[in-house]
């Protein structure tokens, strides 16, 4: 009887002590947490983010309705003015892109509903880029959340750049080269197959360690584009990247625009000025540029009556890559407004896909606005002063003695002032001083 009331007491000792024990830990970890202050806080598991309810299917009915369907609610007019190009070239790319891209590819989630379509994420893209607005800005209408849209656009991008590239952003086929040898002489300058000219872009999000690279003056950080562009506005050349604080002739120390030439692939050009054969076809251009046998530019203050019609007609002519700078950029205003990514390859894919997809646009519309009927500068081989040899190089150049022969023949201003007296007669003798443009070239 003795021994269990010693255990019974010695329990209840073992108990008092265990909470006096508790109790002694509770508030020394209460007295930590006091001390370091915000520290519970800061140690606490973050929330997680709250699902907003998009209702995308929404978002697709009403796209559908509104652009889509058989009788959609806005005319093709609009389309063509809101997505920049007609509705079956804009289909075009999204089958193309549905079909090769497994991004554009609507599938079912894990709870087996449908997501984004296609068409809902082709559009945000081109939304981005034709009204240069914010990712975020696309949620009200398209449904999609703004890290989507960003996504969407990325991947655009690249996959205008891998499957349409190659095609609407290539260098002059000998077709092509004979087409615009036929357009220029038509224009009154045999031999010229378009003008070259530069644009910058600004830059907001410059990295500030190169932004003493990227700005000119006081100004704010560009990038340069050089193009070359053709009478009905298509974009055959195009180098971006330069920094802004480079002019037009230290981007074409730069610039890979004769790089066939001088390496001996280029297509075989042929053509007849004023009596005088000459074999390397040329562009129009503006003052800066070197007198080359490649360049042609205008007469700063013509004196006589021969050379202020041929600085008309040079001048009106080369506004061709002006025109194409002010249509690409009315086009897509994202590369209007000044460019928001930092990483510069970025900056050039989007520059690059605008590129294409106004060639794309000036495709499918040249025969709306073209200001020339094809069948007229179709004519028989025997007529034409200016040829193009359709068997192209099998070779490139080896040898750098050649090369350099080839670069001095592209670089000779003899052949420059001599082009450019023979050109200033030929306009003088085609078109009327009196009438200026004749009927033909209106």
């Amino acid at each position: 009887m003795a021994s269990s009331s010693h255990d019974h007491i010695d329990d209840t000792i073992d108990e008092c002590i265990d909470n006096v024990c508790d109790q002694i830990y509770d508030q020394a970890m209460e007295n930590i947490l006091s001390y370091n202050g915000g520290h519970q806080e800061a140690t606490k598991p973050k929330k997680k983010r709250a699902h907003v309810e998009r209702n995308r299917e929404e978002g697709h009915n009403r796209l559908w309705n509104d652009y889509f369907c058989e009788n959609a609610t806005y005319s093709p007019r609009i389309f063509r003015r809101r997505f920049r190009m007609n509705k079956p070239l804009f289909m075009r790319i999204v089958d193309r892109l549905s079909s090769e891209m497994s991004f554009f590819q609507q599938r079912r989630d894990a709870t087996g509903r449908f997501g984004l379509s296609p068409i809902q994420k082709c559009t945000s893209a081109i939304r981005m880029m034709a009204y240069g607005s914010a990712a975020d800005a696309q949620d009200e209408y398209i449904r999609l959340a703004e890290t989507t849209a960003i996504s969407c656009l990325e991947n655009f991008v690249q996959g205008i750049i891998n499957f349409f590239g190659d095609e609407y952003l290539r260098r002059p086929t000998p077709a092509d080269l004979q087409r615009l040898l036929d357009i220029g002489e038509m224009r009154g300058f045999p031999g010229m197959i378009g003008s070259i000219d530069c644009m910058h872009w600004e830059w907001k999000n410059c990295p500030t360690a190169w932004k003493g690279q990227y700005t000119r003056g006081s100004g704010k950080p560009t990038i340069v584009l050089e193009a070359v562009a053709s009478q009905d506005l298509w974009i055959w050349h195009a180098f971006f990247g330069p920094p802004g604080t480079l002019n037009d002739i230290n981007v074409l120390d730069r610039s890979p625009v004769f790089d066939d030439i001088l390496q001996g692939c280029a297509p075989k050009v042929n053509y007849t000025v004023n009596g005088h054969r000459y074999k390397l076809a040329y562009y129009l251009t503006d003052g800066i540029y070197p007198k080359w046998a490649t360049f042609i530019q205008s007469i700063p203050l013509p004196q006589t009556p021969k050379a202020s019609l041929f600085a008309t007609y040079q001048e009106a002519v080369r506004k061709d890559v002006e025109r194409a700078f002010g249509v690409l950029q009315a086009r897509f205003h994202i590369v209007k407004n000044p460019a928001l990514i930092h990483d510069k390859e970025k900056v050039g894919k989007i520059m690059r896909v605008c590129i294409i997809l106004h060639n794309m646009i000036v495709e499918d519309e040249r025969d709306g606005y073209t200001q020339f009927n094809v069948a007229e500068f179709e004519q028989t081989q025997s007529n034409r002063t200016s040829h193009v040899d359709y068997t192209l190089p099998t070779a490139r150049l080896s040898n750098i003695t050649e090369m350099m022969i080839t670069r001095n023949e592209v670089r000779d201003k003899r052949t420059n002032e001599r082009l450019h007296d023979d050109l200033i007669e030929h306009i003088w003798q085609k078109f009327d001083t009196n009438q200026g443009y004749n009927q033909d070239y209106n």
